[in-house]
């Protein structure tokens, strides 16, 4: 009596790789993985009790994609950025990763009036004096940033970038004198970024972060008493949590510059606060904006 064999069937191999499996599935050696780890911080392994490192089929689609996007011309460190970011669960929204990563952070329901002096103060005393830093405006229309532009552009001449999130304008700016670097990125209506307010300063030395979302059922509203649940932050890694979502939002939007800026902001900043007397400067600029302004 025969015994037909059990039909084949093609079962994914989803157990833990080692080093040297991950190396023969991808033609990168075990010397150069450490080393990227090392230098680049890529691929995160999964560590046992034991401190040997693991994989899975997410690392070997990452460093798979590394080796593609080097091997046509990109750097390496722009392109394990990007293997990075879309590693990474994207959120295409300021006001919900903040709460969603730091529910310790207080919301308050703020007026528009309020919203637009505490924006002037951050703009006037991080923005402006901060060095080396990326800055993040989100305007939900393009009339509102016609209205900021000129401080706007001031502030992207002493920033190392400056991007800015709106509905698309209908026609091109008007520019006089040498183009600053400010990146324009537009967003379709269903975004939920257009329902955000956001101004982020990421900066070794002065981050602060401001983000609010507009509350719904306002459209009978006088535009200065819209209410917004709003945030802010000087606590350097919310600042940079706010940041990697803008410029994973300007990347799926194609702007070049946002892929090695990811790269860039890949790291943990240093624990610690702002400068206590800068953010006593900022909120006594917050009172004064508040009372000339927010009324």
């Amino acid at each position: 009596m025969t015994t037909n064999p059990p039909p084949t069937q093609e079962v994914e191999d989803n157990s833990p790789l080692t080093i040297g499996e991950l190396a023969r599935r991808t033609g990168v050696t075990p010397a150069t993985l450490r080393m990227w780890e090392t230098r680049h911080g890529f691929p995160v392994p999964i560590r046992l009790e034991s401190g040997h490192r693991r994989y899975d089929q997410g690392h070997v689609a990452a460093v798979d994609h590394v080796v593609r996007r080097r091997d046509a011309g990109v750097r390496l460190d722009v392109a394990i950025a990007e293997a990075m970011a879309a590693a990474e669960p994207s959120s295409p929204s300021v006001f919900a990763e903040l709460r969603r990563k730091h529910p310790q952070l207080a919301a308050h329901r703020l007026r528009k009036s309020t919203l637009l002096a505490l924006s002037w103060a951050i703009e006037d005393e991080f923005c402006a004096r901060a060095e080396r830093a990326h800055l993040f405006g989100g305007f939900q229309h393009a009339r509102y940033f016609r209205a900021a532009r000129e401080r706007w552009t001031e502030l992207s001449r002493v920033a190392s970038s400056t991007m800015v999130f709106a509905e698309p304008a209908r026609t091109a700016p008007q520019q006089e004198g040498p183009a600053p670097r400010l990146e324009m990125v537009g967003l379709a209506v269903d975004e939920p970024m257009r329902r955000e307010w956001f101004v982020v300063c990421e900066s070794r030395d002065l981050p602060v972060a401001l983000t609010a979302w507009e509350l719904p059922g306002q459209s009978e509203v006088p535009d200065r008493d819209r209410i917004f649940e709003s945030l802010w932050t000087v606590e350097p890694g919310a600042v940079r949590d706010a940041a990697r979502v803008c410029a994973r939002v300007a990347q799926e939007h194609g702007v070049t510059a946002a892929s090695p800026l990811l790269y860039e902001l890949a790291d943990e900043p240093a624990h610690g606060l702002a400068d206590p007397a800068s953010v006593t400067t900022l909120f006594n600029r917050v009172i004064a904006y508040v009372d000339r302004f927010g009324g």
